[in-house]
């Protein structure tokens, strides 16, 4: 989006242009307010950003628990620990001139669709200091890795459309009072586009392009997965489409395998040193 001289709002803020219309510029606000972080977050466990990044792969997903207004709407609509979710392409993303000369840290591997932003390539070390989680889907062929590379690749510059009001004013309250079985179906409340709103649609839609699977199929028959009660009959088989899958479900899929930094390299814990510990 280009940022013309003429408006001392728009240099100030670079998702604006002195071509935005009123609804543009309440939308940015908004924006900005929930994506604002919250303070006092801590993670349960601390990270290891070199361990994390030597054990993605291209393809993985990153769960991440974020701090700000509206991952806590997030997270409870969904009921789970995970508000956002990126797709680990590593050294696959282009780079503009500007980001080949920056040090190899600051490399851009993931991809994630944010609030405001849109569908953008941000380097690992920006969740260092969160709790994450890898989810790798199984069994990939080279063909269908590639497929799934290149379009969330050619996804990169997705514009969120700042004139969905409705689809932000939904996160203002984090804790609605509405029964359990509708809060999924809020995620998906506004303009009917939130693919752009919600991080791992667009995941999904990429593994929808390889008919690759992360809930499992609703039924009956021996040795196939189903699940038990009606109700989660009934929400499997609404969250269908892309458009409906939250980041929980990549960690509840039994189609792709959690993989934890920690174990990957020979974990031994007879080496851990405990407080209080001789020697």
């Amino acid at each position: 989006m280009v940022v013309t001289s003429t408006n001392s709002k728009a240099r100030m803020n670079p998702l604006l242009s002195s071509k935005d219309t009123f609804l543009d510029r309440i939308g940015v606000t908004l924006a900005g307010k929930l994506t604002a972080k919250t303070s006092g977050y801590e993670p349960y466990t601390p990270s290891d950003p070199e361990t994390l990044a030597r054990s993605l792969r291209p393809g993985d997903i990153l769960l991440i628990e974020g701090n700000s207004r509206v991952s806590a709407a997030i997270k409870y609509l969904t009921q789970s620990t995970w508000s956002h979710a990126a797709f680990f392409a590593g050294d696959q993303i282009p780079l503009t001139l500007d980001q080949a000369t920056r040090a190899v840290i600051d490399r851009p591997q993931l991809i994630e669709v944010n609030l405001g932003e849109g569908c953008v390539a941000v380097p690992l070390s920006k969740y260092a200091t969160y709790n994450t989680r890898i989810c790798r889907p199984v069994g990939l062929t080279p063909e269908d890795r590639l497929t799934v590379l290149s379009f969330m690749i050619s996804r990169l510059g997705l514009k969120y459309d700042m004139k969905n009001i409705l689809d932000m004013l939904r996160y203002f309250l984090p804790t609605p009072p509405v029964p359990v079985r509708w809060r999924r179906r809020m995620l998906a409340f506004g303009s009917g586009d939130p693919t752009r709103a919600i991080c791992s649609t667009l995941i999904a839609q990429a593994f929808e392009q390889i008919r690759y699977p992360i809930l499992p199929e609703v039924t009956r028959a021996p040795g196939r997965a189903a699940a038990v009660s009606s109700y989660s009959r009934a929400e499997i088989l609404h969250i269908r489409h892309y458009s409906l899958f939250t980041p929980r479900d990549f960690d509840l899929s039994p189609y792709f395998a959690v993989v934890k930094p920690t174990l990957e390299y020979g974990f031994d814990y007879k080496r851990l040193q405990w407080q209080g510990q001789d020697g």
